[in-house]
């Protein structure tokens, strides 16, 4: 399986009042498009798109998401959320903060984006790091289109904020591979070599038997 490229099916129909996200990383990523948004009137619109289930099913992988959104006027239409990807040295001084902290791996494998690690690094998208872009006629950024679907990744980054590491560049594998040599490492700290290359690696936790915690 390739997990650098993740799928998921389109959302049903849900509604489009409230607030678009529960988590606050996920309100931060809304806020980011709400606050560069050119056209208010495009956003109502990528709102009720994605709450009306418009947007097909979504890909994520390193720097783009995209999706295919249904419109009455002429679609469908393509739309696509650029994002960089981090810096190799940006990485390293993320996961070196979480490997400092073992709540942080704690919460990650929770499903839930600690604060203080997310302000170590530009992890989430600030004011114009969000790039979208789509095949319909319009010159707005974001189009309704592209609104509607960053819309509904809120709702996916509210359920999984891994994806949110995927779009800047690493997987979850990847990320919790590193996490787990780096505590292997501190495990092994002022221990004779020999000895420390004779002990077992520890695994990390098997995600197939977590539940994550209810809210």
């Amino acid at each position: 399986m390739n997990d650098r490229v993740r799928g998921f099916p389109a959302f049903p129909a849900r509604g489009a009042r409230g607030p678009f996200a529960r988590t606050w990383w996920g309100r931060a990523w809304v806020q980011t498009m709400e606050d560069t948004a050119l056209d208010l009137r495009q956003l109502r619109k990528g709102r009720q798109y994605a709450g009306a289930g418009l947007v097909g099913p979504i890909t994520v992988s390193p720097g783009r998401i995209t999706a295919t959104t249904e419109d009455a006027d002429d679609g469908p239409f393509h739309a696509v959320l650029h994002l960089a990807e981090l810096a190799t040295a940006d990485w390293e001084l993320l996961l070196e903060r979480a490997g400092d902290h073992a709540g942080h791996l704690a919460a990650l494998l929770d499903r839930h984006l600690p604060p203080e690690l997310a302000e170590v690094v530009p992890l989430l998208p600030g004011i114009g790091d969000l790039d979208p872009d789509c095949d319909c006629p319009g010159w707005e950024l974001p189009c309704r289109h592209a609104a509607a679907l960053s819309f509904q990744v809120a709702w996916l980054l509210d359920a999984d904020p891994f994806l949110l590491l995927l779009a800047r560049g690493r997987t979850e594998t990847e990320v919790l591979d590193d996490l787990g040599r780096r505590t292997a490492i501190r495990a092994t700290a002022g221990i004779p070599v020999a000895e420390a290359y004779a002990r077992a690696v520890p695994p990390l936790p098997d995600l197939a038997e977590f539940t994550p915690r209810r809210r």
